[in-house]
């Protein structure tokens, strides 16, 4: 199989992972605060909580930290890969002269 048919099929893979759960997924995706949250207030209602926290940030800005968190570890990942891969390419053309 040619990279060009490998690199399209994890292409399409990726999309088919990234709209799949978009379409067959019903409700509000909820995050994992939220449902601990709610399973404590379930069990144990008259529960305090330790701290409180130093400022309560809008939905929109915890959803951008967040994700600037995610593409900062993406970038990491990605340069890592790519560095490994590079210097590993690089022993083989070595390695092939020798």
């Amino acid at each position: 199989m040619s990279a060009k048919w490998r690199n399209g099929l994890m292409l399409l893979a990726v999309v088919l992972l990234v709209v799949l759960p978009l379409l067959f997924v019903q409700g509000e995706f909820g995050g994992a605060d939220d449902a601990a949250e709610g399973a404590i207030s379930e069990l144990a209602p008259s529960y305090e909580p330790w701290f409180k926290p130093l400022t309560e940030l809008p939905g929109e800005t915890e959803s951008m930290l967040f994700a600037l968190q995610a593409a900062i570890g993406a970038g990491i990942i990605g340069y890592t890969v790519g560095l490994l891969r590079g210097r590993q390419d690089k022993q083989k053309l070595h390695d092939q002269k020798n």
